[in-house]
This record gives structure tokens, sequence and C-alpha cells, in this order.
């Protein structure tokens, strides 16, 4: 009799507490997203390691401001306007770690650490910019404008480095001139003695040039760099050798115009937009200046292991490969930042192909040019993954002593850590397993690696240590979740911030040593947040029918309604993660799916092929057909929901933005038995109409592979549409333009087809601004569901 007294007694409680649970709304979880609470961002420690620095919102004020706590009092303070303005970001440190130089307000300085002296170096009307110490400790290296420049810390006095010029724009400008027309070199003429102060310009600038001429003969080396885009300029420790990329803009491209229609001025106004995938690319070259033999010359790339390599997807266009075969060029590539050891006797770069292939890491034989080869990664889909970088990054690498290079490779499938002597050739994998390794960095003392790391589970991060011979990875952050960690500059201390799938950001200050505990320093989330009984999804996985194991989120509702409906969420970009035990930066949807839930609905939210978190052969099993297994993943994960949860297959409907918007429109274009309804939106609706650095990874450029493209645009599987559809997209969306869904619109006009609708947002962007079109867009997204989803 007791025991089920005490069950009632608990069920009355149980049951008051569910009536006092609050009810979400559409209008409350899509407005300001203050109402939540803000959490802390962007940290960073201070350069004596005693303060943490972060920005924060905890008044719901317009903007977020600075705050600050010290390692010994973790109590957040808001910093005054004078400590705002002279905190130090960025700065280098001397071979020493007592010294570092920094630039303010367009300004060099040096500061003494143990006394905090500071010494300016520079006071000038010119902006100084990346300062630097040399190997010895002596001087600063910065640049002035397009130059380079040494400074000494024993006498202050300067030395220009580099003379860059652009005599080869005043060459053009003259050949335009010698093209004129008679009639205009008459305008010119007659302006010229019409006016004295053009007469007079003119004379000046002549003046001007001919000094230029008189200065280059006595003093540096003019570096000839005509019109095109100057960058990397970098001086060797030594100061003898200046390397330098030039990069001439392609020609011909057109320009996409976004026309903005809700405007101050009442006119229609044309945004200035990108190019589209398959466009001319622009062309870059590395160059040596030799100081010492006051000579110039390019790096040599014609040595470079496959540099004439042919894609494997050729072979689907015989004809055209036998051609480029005959052709037998080289393929365009870029070189990367040239990165010097500390004794200036060595130096590598990191090149890689236009076409993203392959991925070499050469030493640079700075006296000849030259490059001779480290390691090579070659991927028949495109180079990537935490820490590789792409196209035009050289992700983490880094110099251990003289001789020793460290970087990370998805060589063995996964992103881990390997070294390499560079002259012996001598390569060592240092991490291996079913896990990736981010935001490596060396410890100051050169002896360990710290690094982030997805060892324990692909949705869970911890901050490891580890020596750089290799090893087992110590654990140092705690608490299962997401673990963003930013070390201290004396590497005694953490700033980590942490979350946990329903719980926000906060910060957390904790001694760099295992098992040390973690003292929370910020409290963000308001009453009003907290008083929702937000889900912890569960983490689930199933294989699909290629036999690859896929992860997703399940959030199963009390009181499923009567006819067992289903919502599966499609996560956007592509290669990101979003089953993990972290909040999810889709923190609206993630609302929205408690939501879902509290109705009755089932929700799964899939991380499908694409993804990120997984490894290599995940990433790339997009390559060149999206819209295949990253389409089959959703379907697969429907046929889970109705044989093992219990939903409803004739009621099961999905939703997603961009990337997820196109896997909406492939799913009701392509899969129409198996979804009822779905919301797209910002979609891609042909991917010939996207940018070129992310469509031509995955799917090459459309001249050369249409069949990829064909294969993978929603456009071309429109007459497949026999479910609702609703489509929702912003009027001045500058990444996925709104004619994509003005095209997608017209072919289901003409092909004839019901049950679809479009809402248009004449003032917002890719990502929502709005809280009006938040909340107009899942009032319409919930509405579909509601009256769709509801067979019996």
């Amino acid at each position: 009799m007791l025991k089920k007294l005490l069950f009632i007694a608990f069920i009355g409680v149980h049951l008051s507490t569910y009536a006092q649970q609050p009810t979400l709304t559409v209008e409350q979880i899509m407005r300001d997203a203050k109402w939540m609470g803000t959490s802390p961002t962007d940290a960073f420690w201070d350069v004596g390691s005693n303060r943490l620095y972060f920005d924060w919102n905890p008044e719901a004020e317009e903007t977020s401001a600075l705050y600050y706590v010290t390692t010994a009092e973790p109590t957040p303070e808001k910093a005054g306007d004078s400590e705002r303005r002279t905190i130090i970001r960025q700065y280098a440190f001397d071979q020493s770690r007592k010294r570092i130089v920094f630039e303010r307000q367009g300004d060099i300085y040096v500061r003494e650490l143990k006394t905090g002296k500071e010494v300016r170096l520079t006071e000038t009307v010119s902006d100084e910019s990346s300062p630097r110490f040399t190997g010895d400790g002596q001087y600063i290296v910065f640049q002035q404008g397009e130059d380079l420049f040494r400074l000494s810390l024993d006498n202050q006095e300067w030395q220009q480095l580099t003379h860059f010029s652009r005599s080869n724009a005043e060459r053009k400008r003259q050949g335009e001139q010698a093209r004129l027309t008679e009639q205009n070199k008459w305008l010119q003429t007659d302006q010229l003695e019409l006016f004295d102060v053009l007469k007079t310009r003119k004379h000046q600038d002549s003046v001007h040039k001919a000094q230029e001429v008189d200065n280059d003969e006595g003093g540096l080396k003019r570096l000839d760099i005509g019109d095109e885009m100057l960058s990397m300029q970098q001086v060797s420790p030594d100061g003898r050798y200046v390397s330098y990329r030039l990069t001439k803009r392609a020609e011909g491209n057109q320009q996409t115009i976004v026309p903005s229609y809700v405007t101050e001025s009442g006119y229609t106004e044309d945004i200035p937009g990108r190019t589209k995938v398959g466009n001319a690319l622009p062309v870059s070259r590395t160059y040596i200046y030799d100081r010492q033999r006051d000579t110039v010359y390019e790096v040599h790339t014609k040595v470079i292991p496959g540099i004439k390599d042919l894609p494997d997807f050729w072979e689907d266009y015989p004809e055209e490969q036998a051609k480029r075969l005959e052709e037998n060029k080289d393929r365009q590539v870029n070189i990367g930042q040239v990165n010097w050891n500390d004794a200036g006797t060595a130096a590598c770069v990191v090149v890689t192909a236009a076409d993203n292939k392959d991925r070499w890491i050469m030493r640079l034989d700075a006296q000849e040019g030259s490059l001779h080869l480290i390691d090579r990664q070659r991927d028949e889909a495109w180079i990537a993954g935490p820490g590789i970088g792409g196209s035009w990054g050289g992700g983490n690498i880094g110099w251990i002593d003289d001789e020793i290079l460290y970087f990370q490779s998805e060589a063995t499938g996964y992103s881990h850590i390997y070294t390499a002597n560079v002259r012996t050739g001598e390569k060592q994998q240092l991490t291996s397993g079913p896990w990736e390794v981010s935001d490596l960095q060396l410890a100051a003392d050169k002896k360990h690696f710290y690094f982030t790391a997805n060892k324990k589970h692909p949705g869970i991060t911890h901050f490891y240590r580890m020596p750089i011979t290799g090893g087992e990875p110590m654990q140092l952050t705690q608490v299962d979740g997401g673990n963003e960690t930013v070390l201290s500059p004396d590497e005694k201390w953490l700033a980590i911030r942490y979350s946990y799938s329903n719980k926000p950001w906060e910060l957390y200050v904790q001694p760099n040593k295992p098992g040390a505990q973690a003292v929370k320093v910020t409290e963000s989330l308001t009453d009003e947040f907290k008083a929702y009984p937000w889900r912890e999804p569960e983490v689930i996985s199933f294989k699909n029918q290629h036999g690859d194991e896929v992860y997703a989120r399940l959030y199963r509702p009390a009181n499923p309604k009567p006819n067992h409906p289903a919502v599966i969420f499609v996560h956007g970009a592509g290669y990101l993660q979003n089953v993990h035990y972290w909040w999810s930066q889709y923190s609206r949807e993630y609302m929205f799916h408690n939501l879902l839930a509290d109705r009755g609905f089932t929700v799964l939210d899939i991380d499908y092929t694409g993804s990120a978190g997984y490894g290599r052969d995940h990433r790339t099993g997009i390559y060149r057909h999206m819209g295949g297994k990253d389409l089959s993943d959703q379907v697969d994960g429907a046929k889970l929901l109705a044989s093992k949860y219990g939903v409803n297959p004739k009621n099961i409907g999905l939703y997603g933005g961009s990337y997820g918007g196109f896997i909406t429109l492939m799913a009701m274009f392509n899969e129409p038995e198996v979804f009822a309804a779905g919301a797209a939106l910002r979609s891609v609706t042909d991917w010939a109409h996207y940018n070129h650095g992310y469509t031509a990874n995955i799917l090459n450029e459309p001249a050369n592979d249409p069949i990829a493209y064909k294969r993978s645009s929603p456009i071309y599987f429109a007459e497949g549409l026999k479910g609702h559809l609703l489509m929702c997209h912003g009027m001045v969306d500058v990444n996925v333009h709104f004619q994509d869904i003005v095209r997608v619109s017209q072919r289901l006009i003409e092909l004839g087809k019901d049950h679809w609708e479009l809402a248009v947002y004449p003032v917002e962007d890719h990502g929502f601004v709005e809280p009006s079109s938040w909340i107009d867009e899942y009032k319409r997204i919930l509405k579909l569901f509601e009256e769709r989803l509801n067979n019996q």
C-alpha cells in the first residue's frame, strides 16, 4: 500500500511539473537571441598570462563589451576604455620569450615582459605592420606600405630592404596613350593648353618620375611588379633573401549582381557579387630577391612530382583526356608562405594544385629558387581536412628544430600529426586512429604538442598534450562535450569555452594540469531560458545502404501524435558537423526541434555523407555527385524511423537551409514516395551558379565535368515533385543568389507543378538577421508539417 501511495505521489509531482513546463512558440524561440542570454566569445590571454579577456553581453545591451578575469580572481569585470585601447592581441616573441614586438595604431613597440617597459620604435604618418624579431634579436623586421624594413634595436636606424615598383603599370598607361584616337589626342592637348593647373601637374608628375629613376640608380634595386597583386613579402632570418608572391588578376570574368529592392534611396540598387564556378582563376608566381647578389628569380615549379598528372575524372571524357595528355601541360599551382627555421638555414613551402587534387610540402633552396619534395598528399576528390587547408591555405606546419618539420595529413584517412626531416626525407606518423586532430600548436619549449581531438567519440572534443616524439596523448580537459581551449602564453593556464548539447557555451579557467578542476567564470543564461527543460538529444548511429556508419541526433516525443509523424533536419554547409555533444550552432533549429517534439513529432538530425568530423572517406563521399550518398542517408534515416521508432512512413518531412535546402529539393524531386513535405531554405538549385572555391572542389568545373553538375543540381529533377514544397529565400542573398530560387520556380511553373510555394524576404541575406523574418519563415515551416504530415 505504501509503495502504491508513493507511486501515485511521484506521478502527481511529475504531472504537476509537466503542467508547469513553459509552452514553446515560434515567436518566442525565433526572436532576438538575447532572450536566451549571450555566451562569451573570442577569449584571449594577456601576454603576461594573468588576465583572460573575452567579449560578453550579460546585460543584453545592444552590443557586447570586453570583460576580463584574472587567474587569482575569476569574477568578470568590464574592461575600461583606456585598457581596451592598450590591450595587445597580436604580438611576436623573441627567441628568449622575454620580449615581445607588436603594432599599436600603426606604429611599432617593444615591451620587456619582466618589467613591462615599452619602447616606441616608429612614429610615422604611414602605418607599420607585421613586426617580428630577427633570429639574433638585434633587429625588428616590419612592413610599411608594400615594402619591408629592418630597424636596429641598438641605434634604431632604419634600413629599407625592398623597393617594389609598378613601372609596368606606367608603361601600360603609356601604351594606352599611344593607342588614343586622333580625336582624343586632340582633346587632351586642348585641355593642357586651356588649363594651367593640368599643365603644372603634368610637369610635376614627370619631374617626380625622373627623380625616382635617379634614386634607383644609386639605391635599392627596383622590384618591378607592374599591376599585379603583391603578397607574402618576407625576409629570411639572416636578411639575405626576400620572398614574395605576385598574382595576376583573372580577366574576362563576369561578376554577378544582386539587386536590392528595399533601400533608403527608394531606388533599386545593385550589390556587386561574385563570379560563378568555372570562371578564370588568378595566376600566382613566387619570387626570390637575393639581396647579396642583387638579383631576382622565380621559384621553379616544373620539377614538382606529378605536376602534369590529370585527375581521374577525365576518364569519363576520353577525347578530352587524350587531348590533354598530348598537350602535357603543367597544372597551375600556388606556393604558400615561405616558412624559415630559426637559424635561417632551411625553408619550406606548401604548394597546392589549383584543381586541389594535390598538396606538396617542399624544401625551398632559396639560393637556386628550386623545390625539393618532403611530402605529397594526393586526393582524387579534393585536399581538405582539419589542419590541412585547401587550394589557397597551407594548414598547420612548423619547425620543431632546424631540420624537423611537423604537419598534418589525411594520408591514413584521418587528419593526424606527422614529422619529416627535411635533409634525410625521413617521415614519422605521431598520432593514429579513427579520429581527427585540430588546432595543433607546438609548445614554447618545443618538447610537446597541444591539440584538440575527437579521440573519445566523433561528437566529443578534448584538449590534449603529447610529446613531440609521439605516444599516448594526455587529456587535459575533463568534462565530455565541446571544449574550445586557449592556452595561456606561459602555458600554465587553459581558458575553456565549454558547452553540452542542451547547455550553451560558458567560459572556464583551469590550470594546465591533467585532472585539474576547471572554474566557471561566466553565467550567461536567462531565467526564462532555464525555465524550459531543454532536451538532450540521443546520439545514435546506423549503417547506411553503403555499409558506412552514420551518426544522428534523435528527438523523441513524450506523447507522439496519433499519426506518428517525423521531421528530418538537414544541416547546411555540407562539410559541417551537427551531431555532437556540444551546443549546436543551429541553436534556433535546436529549439524548434524541441517545439516539434512537444507537439508529438519525432525529429532526426543526420551527419550525412560529406559532414565533418568523420575522416576523409565520409568527407569526400559526395565527390562528383552531391545529392547521391548525402541524399540516400536521409532516405535510410527515414527507413530507420519507420522500422525502429514507430514513425508512420507516409508522414515524414524534411527541411534545411543552404546545403540543407539543396538536399531538401533533391529529396522532394527524387524521393517523392519517401518525403511527403519539405521546406527548402536559401537553397542552391543549380551548382553551375554557385562559387568556385566551394563547388569546384566537389564537382570540378561545369565545362570540364558536366556529368557531375547535371546529376547534382535540383533544377534538372524538378519534374519529380509530388509532395508539398515550401521554398524560402532572402532577396539580397550574396552567397546563394535569389536568382537560384527564381530559376527553379520558373521550371516548376513550366512543368505545371502544384503544391509548392515561394516565400521571399526582401531585406535578408543568406543568414537571416531580422527576428520578424525568422518568425515568419518558421511559422510557415510549422504550418507545412502540421497540415501535410497528417495521414492516419
